[in-house]
């Protein structure tokens, strides 16, 4: 068998990096800059006031209370600024360009709110309530480098320093498959023997919550020349195809049966569940290769696409939060194998460690106990029972 953590490395490995492209910021939230973008403007781009109230020179108002006459007004926006004249005062908003000649803005809660002429109550320093040019970012810096993330406030510096588009990580297209004769598609009625699919609305709806596209086939049975005829004509428009079933060593194993010797390798993991996997190139694209059922597919997505997705689009943190905790049941792990069970993970205040007991059995079949689980209780290969107060490793979900 190989070990969990050589395929992923086989896996992270094919997928290698996303091409660079350049995406409009509306485009680009949650994606990876690819490099370091310089600001075409300093911010502030002018000084301007911090406050509504009145630009003033503070030597003008060295002693209140004060009334001085307003000869101006600046609104927000203005783009023509006369001179600040000794012994006077220009009304002034929020945003609003600093005029020549102040060197201070008293806010308004601190006047009279006068129009014509302003009643000055409180002094103000040179250099009060006013936002200097470049204090945050100066003209021709890096804004941002090479590796941010973009979340609301990279796109928003990115905007305010001029740029419209963003050099990333191009956002990967997956074209996701699920295989077996005995898979419908709702609200089509079951018949003995059958199920609905599932699969593929899980794996697309986790691979599209990194960033990436996900084109979905449903239901493919298992005929290995229409699995060919309705897969490969596809292949020219994915980056990466993702495939569930039809792995094992039984027969109808459906993808294992077309693609092998067509440059997928099939293996055995040793861990549980999602013991046999496949990956490889058919056609010049990568393929990965899970098993069939459903807790096995979100366990292998965890393990092995997740990092691989993340690392190829440029983020370096591409695995779970692990911490420690106290288990509050015993619980056993076939003996070789990496097991991961669903669990549920509880932060003890003021305890350097948390708690976590299991949600449902290790069966693979057990989906609905993923739904009430909030992370992956992990048992390494070399441990097969552990007691109630034991500590364990535990991915937080």
């Amino acid at each position: 068998m190989i070990s969990v953590d050589t395929h992923r490395e086989t896996v992270t490995g094919l997928l290698g990096n996303a091409p660079v492209v350049r995406l409009p910021l509306a485009s680009a939230a949650g994606l990876v800059l690819a490099e370091d973008v310089l600001a075409g403007v300093s911010l502030p781009p002018f000084d301007n006031s911090a406050m509504d109230g009145y630009a003033v020179r503070a030597e003008d108002i060295a002693e209140t209370p004060v009334t001085l006459p307003v000869a101006d007004d600046i609104p927000a926006g203005r783009i023509e600024i006369a001179k600040l004249e000794p012994g006077t005062a220009h009304r002034i908003m929020t945003g609003a360009p600093l005029p020549p000649g102040a060197d201070a803005v008293v806010m308004v809660e601190h006047t009279d709110g006068g129009v014509t002429d302003v009643r000055i109550l409180r002094t103000a320093v040179p250099g009060a309530h006013i936002r200097r040019q470049g204090e945050d970012v100066v003209k021709g810096t890096v804004a941002l480098s090479a590796g941010t993330v973009l979340g609301p406030a990279q796109l928003g510096l990115a905007a305010a320093v001029g740029l419209a588009e963003v050099p990333v990580f191009k956002p990967l297209k997956v074209l996701v498959v699920s295989t077996g004769t005995e898979l419908v598609d709702a609200p089509e009625p079951l018949r003995h023997g059958q199920i609905y699919e599932s699969n593929s609305i899980m794996l697309a709806s986790a691979i599209r919550s990194l960033g990436c596209e996900a084109e979905v086939v449903r239901s493919v049975v298992d005929d290995v020349d229409e699995f060919r005829v309705v897969i490969e004509p596809r292949l020219a428009e994915v980056d990466l195809l993702v495939t569930s079933g039809g792995v094992s060593a039984g027969a109808y194993e459906v993808v294992k049966d077309a693609l092998t010797g067509q440059g997928v390798e099939f293996r055995k993991i040793a861990m549980q569940p999602g013991g046999p996997q496949g990956c490889g190139r058919w056609n010049g694209v990568p393929v990965v290769t899970l098993p069939g059922n459903p807790v096995s597919v979100l366990v292998s997505f965890e393990a092995f696409l997740r990092p691989a997705l993340l690392a190829a689009m440029g983020h370096t943190g591409v695995d779970r939060q692990k911490v420690r905790a106290r288990l509050t049941e015993a619980m056993k792990s076939p003996a070789g194998r990496r097991q991961f069970r669903r669990g549920f993970y509880t932060h003890s205040e003021g305890e350097v460690t948390g708690i976590v007991g299991p949600r449902g059995g290790p069966g693979s079949h057990l989906l609905a106990s993923f739904t009430q689980a909030n992370c992956l209780i992990v048992l390494p290969e070399d441990v097969d029972s552990v007691e109630p107060g034991d500590e364990v490793d535990v991915l937080l979900l």
